[in-house]
């Protein structure tokens, strides 16, 4: 073979390994592009399905039915003077405040004297590993739909949990409620679907807005009551006309 032949195939040979290259080069990206393209379209069709799941159950407001003064409370009783007031189930001051105030506000609702408006918000959460303020304030939501707002309230504050713990689970919050009466599948299906997650939030929220910046907050006739003992309230609502 000749010097010029010898040549003339090293030449070759070189071309041709470049070429294979170029190809290896254009098979390599063209698999990267793909994979993180599925990467990409992985991540939006996840991102997409969660969103669309908070969408559709504590992203959408439902204000219950029976809520009063701009849905944001459940009144009891009908009497002239209204009592406002402002709980966190998680809250232990206002346990010990339906402990020793109740008996004084029954009285004075079956007097005529008061209506009462109970507004539950949640401003505890913190102190709890699953916003249990915020689920438990949903849930007597879902009781007050099912009628049986008070007596779900006082079911809460007999079985409410210590701070810094989680809170009751939702179960607990079911069996609660069918302890009352709650037996239909609307209420368990409420909280298990944080029907009213977002109305908890909009109460909470109207709440800080009117200068509630702790609980229990009682108001009588639009006057806070800086200590709202049983004497103290009667004495207002006297004071108020009643």
């Amino acid at each position: 073979m000749s010097k010029s032949t010898k040549e003339r195939a090293q030449a070759k040979r070189i071309v041709q390994e470049q070429l294979a290259r170029e190809r290896r080069r254009t098979v390599t990206l063209w698999t990267t592009v793909g994979v993180v393209t599925l990467l990409v379209l992985a991540g939006l069709i996840g991102w997409a399905a969660v969103a669309s799941q908070d969408k559709g159950t504590s992203g959408k407001l439902t204000v219950p039915p029976t809520a009063v003064d701009d849905g944001t409370a459940f009144a009891r009783g009908s009497g002239p003077v209204i009592i406002d007031i402002y709980e966190d189930f998680m809250c232990p001051a206002c346990h010990q405040f339906e402990t020793g105030a109740g008996p004084t506000l029954t009285q004075l609702v079956d007097a005529g004297k008061v209506t009462v408006r109970y507004h539950p918000i949640a401003i505890l959460d913190r102190y709890s590993s699953t916003e249990y303020s915020t689920r438990s304030a949903g849930a007597s939501a879902a009781a007050a739909e099912g009628g049986k707002f008070l007596e779900y309230h006082d079911a809460l504050y007999a079985n409410q949990p210590p701070e810094n713990s989680a809170g009751l689970d939702d179960a607990k919050l079911i069996e609660l409620g069918k302890s009352v009466g709650l037996t239909d599948q609307a209420f368990a299906d409420a909280i298990k679907n944080k029907t009213y997650t977002a109305w908890a939030t909009k109460v909470t929220d109207t709440a800080s807005a009117r200068g509630v910046t702790g609980t229990p907050t009682v108001m009588v006739a639009g006057k806070k009551l800086d200590n709202p003992t049983p004497e103290a309230l009667s004495a207002a609502v006297g004071a108020a006309g009643a």
